[in-house]
């Protein structure tokens, strides 16, 4: 792990002064406070805000920066008017990246920084990301990747930061809920949020509210993580109410519940 760290701070070094795509998941977490306490003013954050990203999920990045004591600033992105991300598509994930990208190479140019990095870790390589296609056509560097840092050994080292992203769930963005083809807009967007908040308001910790459309009507599809199931027959009312109050025609359970991806 200490030979890990030496790259991972060498190569931080080795690019300052550098922008970080941060998001405020776990692994951008550490890698904004790895690169705040080597680099210091010469690092700076910047959250894509865009409606995909839910309110609650900007505002806990912010308070994890500060925590940190890190520069993060907000830039807008656009990628919901690009037809190419909004058809939804299987490699979504790529225009987005793009998107981001462009805005941070233009801030980066602009403001004298000499690199843009992001959080990807040496198990995402087991993956096919699309939006890693993007990092390589900005040349945005990947430092944890490049030092073997694992997402096991990212979680304990932001434990022994102290970082409150340590046992974060995985949280990917809210167009990952509306399934390939169906189109992505705002409004949908906004029914995922705030389903998903009433869905948290009921003490569940990991779960999806997946968009499903129907006949031109939206339907949710619960997914809870199997740990937590045993709470739901004793709320399903007060869920399946929420879910119907934020506009969704219908609500389903999946009985097999929420699992990670692999």
């Amino acid at each position: 792990m200490n030979e890990k760290l030496a790259l991972l701070r060498a190569q931080l070094q080795q690019h300052a002064p550098l922008v970080i795509a941060y998001s405020g998941g776990v692994d951008s977490a550490y890698l904004l406070a790895e690169a705040h306490e080597t680099l210091g003013s010469q690092v700076l954050g910047v959250i894509a805000d865009s409606a995909s990203l839910p309110r609650q999920a900007l505002a806990e990045a912010l308070a994890v920066a500060e925590n940190i004591g890190a520069r993060v600033e907000v830039v807008k992105t656009g990628e919901l008017d690009n037809p190419d991300y909004a058809s939804n598509p299987p490699n979504r994930c790529y225009f987005c990246k793009a998107e981001l990208f462009t805005n941070l190479d233009a801030l980066a140019r602009d403001r004298g920084f000499r690199a843009i990095a992001y959080g990807e870790n040496a198990d995402d390589m087991k993956h096919d990301r699309p939006g890693r296609k993007a990092a390589t056509e900005f040349a945005v560097l990947a430092p944890l990747r490049d030092a073997g840092l694992s997402k096991a050994e990212i979680r304990a080292l932001s434990r022994e930061l102290g970082l409150p992203t340590a046992d974060a769930p995985a949280q990917p963005c809210l167009s990952s809920r509306i399934p390939w083809g169906t189109p992505v807009t705002a409004g949908a967007l906004d029914m995922i949020e705030r389903g998903e908040a009433s869905v948290r308001a009921l003490g569940f910790r990991v779960f999806r509210v997946r968009h499903i459309v129907k006949e031109n009507e939206a339907v949710a599809r619960v997914q809870i993580a199997p740990e937590e199931m045993s709470r739901l027959p004793a709320i399903e009312r007060d869920l399946t109410t929420g879910l119907l109050a934020v506009g969704y025609a219908g609500v389903e359970i999946d009985p097999a519940g929420y699992r990670s991806p692999a």
